[in-house]
C-alpha cells in the first residue's frame, strides 16, 4: 500500500521526523480514534483525532486525544467566537481533501485555523491521523505545532 499522503508529503518537505503506523480500519467503528488506538495497542491518550469545526461560520481545526471530547464552548472562545459545532462529515471531506476517518490536520486541502489539546505536551510524541484510513503519523507536539503553525490550549474533557 502506498504510504504518501498529501501529510506526509508536508512532513518530508519540512524536513520533520515522523514515523508511519499502519493498522486495520475498521469502517463500521463508531469511534475512529478508540479503534485506531486498539488497533495499534496504544494508550488512546496518545492517538489524537482530527476534528472539523465550525465557529461563528468560519472553519477550524481541532486535534484532541481519543479518549477525550471537545468542550465546545472552550473552542468557541479560544477562536474568538460565540458558539461552535461539528462541521457535517461532506463538508469536512470537501474541505480537507481526505476522508471522514482519515482526515489529518497537515496537509489540508483548504489549510484552517489548527489547535493542539494541550494535553499533547505529557508525551514525547503522540499520533494523528496520517491522511488515509489506517495510516497514523508519530510525531513530537512541538513539531506538529511547529509545522501547523498553529498553538497549544485547553479544549477537551
Amino acid at each position: 500500500m502506498a504510504r504518501g499522503t498529501p501529510a506526509t508529503q508536508v512532513l518530508t518537505k519540512a524536513g520533520i521526523s515522523f514515523g508511519l503506523v499502519e493498522y486495520d480500519y475498521d469502517p463500521g467503528g463508531e469511534r475512529v480514534g478508540l479503534q485506531a488506538a486498539e488497533a495499534m495497542q496504544m494508550d488512546p491518550a496518545r492517538v489524537f483525532k482530527t476534528l472539523m469545526i465550525e465557529v461563528d461560520g468560519k472553519a477550524c481545526c481541532a486535534v484532541l486525544p481519543s479518549d477525550a471530547e471537545v468542550d465546545m464552548k472552550a473552542m468557541a472562545a479560544l477562536c474568538e467566537g460565540k458558539s461552535a459545532r461539528m462541521i457535517r462529515p461532506e463538508t469536512a471531506e470537501r474541505m480537507t481533501g481526505y476522508k471522514v476517518g482519515g482526515i489529518s490536520p497537515l496537509g489540508q486541502r483548504k489549510p484552517v485555523p489548527c489547535i493542539l489539546e494541550d494535553a499533547a505536551r505529557l508525551h514525547d510524541t503522540i499520533f494523528v491521523n496520517g491522511g488515509r484510513r489506517g495510516l497514523q503519523i508519530e510525531i513530537a507536539p512541538r513539531d506538529l505545532v511547529n509545522v501547523l503553525g498553529c498553538r497549544f490550549a485547553r479544549f477537551a474533557r
